[in-house]
């Protein structure tokens, strides 16, 4: 009898493990922040939704490395998911990257938000056929340059070491057509390099800027948006098919409602940041006229070298058509 019991007792925790699921998900967010926050209760949610069948558990403050170590660990099993930015992204669907060419939106944020929710269809047929799910979009924010030297023009900008997401082709090669210095370098080596002088300057969202603490190392910020940041949610395909068709339409609508919160958050945070630095004393410099002129055959240059490469005609003319 009592193997009889036992025998049961085991059957029914096996089959209940059989439908449980977890999904790990590495994150370059610490905890404490408006992203860690929201995807917590994201988690959360998703988990009573479920009925604990499936379990978002997000490893933060870059635990499981950076970004191209989270890829890479999805890719031999050992993590599930990331939240992906700029050169990570553009290693999965190089498609996205035309909402990061330079000079193209400037400090229309609002703009850029609604282009990226038109294309979000587009970009997401390419996720699918590169094996993963897009649970959202974020917007990382308008990018600026961050300098120790006075860099009011690109006259001023030659010959000052620039660093460079290492492998990003689309940020090397906007460095190459301003003819600048590029240093390419991991993203958590920066911090380091600016206090050594192996770079003297970089770029980020206000947000990047002050989270990653390169704003006590820096004493400029060139007040010209250079670029628009955004990221994605991103689940490996074949832990997604493990979920049933009910739980994914669960998952879809509470990730897309917490998706929202952390861009609201992140549109204050970047403006918040903004303010930290100036209150701090960091100069904000404006670019000069001449220079502004110089911006499209300067975006102009980057598209000609990186069409068919980084990023495919059909993705570009879908952008296009939008401005």
């Amino acid at each position: 009898m009592k193997k009889t019991i036992s025998t049961l007792a085991l059957s029914v925790l096996l089959t209940f493990n059989a439908h449980a699921l977890t999904v790990k998900v590495g994150v370059l967010a610490p905890e404490g922040t408006n992203w860690s926050n929201n995807l917590k209760k994201m988690a959360k949610e998703i988990r009573e939704k479920t009925n604990k069948k499936v379990k978002i558990k997000f490893y933060f403050g870059g635990s499981q490395g950076d970004e191209s170590d989270v890829l890479r660990k999805i890719r031999v099993g050992q993590l599930h998911g990331g939240i992906f930015t700029g050169k990570t992204l553009g290693d999965i669907n190089g498609d996205v990257r035309v909402m990061e060419l330079p000079f193209t939106f400037f400090e229309k944020r609002e703009k850029a938000l609604k282009i990226l929710e038109n294309m979000a269809p587009f970009f997401n047929e390419k996720f699918e056929k590169n094996e993963f799910k897009n649970l959202g979009f974020f917007e990382i924010g308008n990018v600026y340059f961050v300098s120790q030297q006075k860099t009011d023009s690109l006259k001023s900008m030659m010959g000052v070491k620039i660093w460079s997401w290492e492998g990003d082709k689309l940020v090397s090669t906007m460095i190459e057509s301003m003819k600048f210095v590029s240093v390419p370098l991991p993203l958590p080596d920066v911090l380091s390099s600016l206090s050594t002088g192996i770079i003297e300057a970089a770029y980020a969202p206000p947000l990047g800027i002050i989270s990653l603490q390169w704003n006590t190392k820096v004493k400029y910020v060139i007040d010209l948006p250079i670029s628009f940041s955004v990221g994605a949610f991103l689940v490996n395909s074949k832990q997604w098919n493990k979920i049933s068709a009910e739980h994914q339409k669960i998952i879809n609508e509470i990730s897309s409602k917490y998706v929202g919160e952390v861009n609201k958050g992140n549109d204050k945070d970047n403006q918040e940041a903004i303010a930290s630095m100036k209150a701090q004393g960091i100069q904000f410099l404006k670019f000069a006229p001449e220079d502004m002129k110089k911006t499209k055959a300067l975006r102009d240059d980057v598209i000609k070298k990186l069409k068919g490469d980084l990023f495919s005609a059909e993705a570009l003319k879908r952008l296009e058509s939008q401005l």
